[in-house]
């Protein structure tokens, strides 16, 4: 089992909270989004926010790091991207509130210029994403040991990521298992694991700047 740490740097709804669930069961502290030191320091794998936006500078910050990029076809990513965006879009652009400064920052970073006439377009959303994954490509250049793009969709998926983290012992049984269908995230909330780490300090961030 690999003792590097692993970030999971694909976008919101590409099964990231599927795959924490994963890990969970492979036996890895994961955190599923990170907004204090303690937690970047403490869990071996981190997805989400502000993993999918900061992977280079997490990269820089943690030597050795490897890297997951989760993909999924556009039929199914888009409704679903949509519909996440459109429900965080008022907590996104409050200046009063909302959502924590990190959260924001990251989403209207890869989402930019994020409004809602841009959400609705097929065209914006795609090439959000492909700015994204191209430049995970191109940042991943002459290191491709370190990325590893799935789709938890394909069956051979969690047996690429196992070899990737370097688990060997598999239960025939264990795959990925779909969560936060129809639109919702809450789903990492009701996990209750000894390995899961807790993105917030009692609920608080800290001040730390990526």
């Amino acid at each position: 089992m690999t003792e590097q740490k692993v970030f999971i740097i694909g976008l919101p709804r590409t099964a990231t909270t599927s795959l924490c669930v994963a890990t969970l069961s492979l036996g890895f502290k994961t955190a599923h989004t990170a907004y204090t030191q303690r937690a970047m320091d403490e869990a071996q794998i981190i997805a989400d926010t502000p993993v999918f936006c900061d992977y280079q500078q997490l990269d820089k910050a943690y030597p050795n790091a490897k890297f997951v990029y989760l993909s999924r076809e556009s039929d199914k990513w888009l409704p679903s991207i949509r519909q996440l965006l459109e429900r965080m879009y008022t907590n996104l652009q409050r200046s009063d509130g909302g959502f924590n400064p990190i959260l924001k920052r990251c989403y209207n970073d890869i989402f930019a210029p994020l409004t809602l006439d841009n959400i609705a377009k097929d065209s914006f959303l795609l090439a959000c994403y492909q700015r994204h994954y191209q430049g995970a490509l191109d940042y991943f250049t002459g290191r491709e040991q370190d990325l590893l793009i799935i789709d938890v969709a394909h069956t051979d998926s969690f047996q690429q990521l196992a070899d990737f983290l370097d688990v060997t012992a598999l239960q025939p049984s264990q795959n990925f298992e779909r969560i936060n269908i129809g639109g919702k995230v809450t789903a990492w909330k009701k996990i209750k694991h000894s390995l899961k780490v807790e993105a917030t300090e009692k609920g608080k961030i800290d001040s730390v700047k990526r």
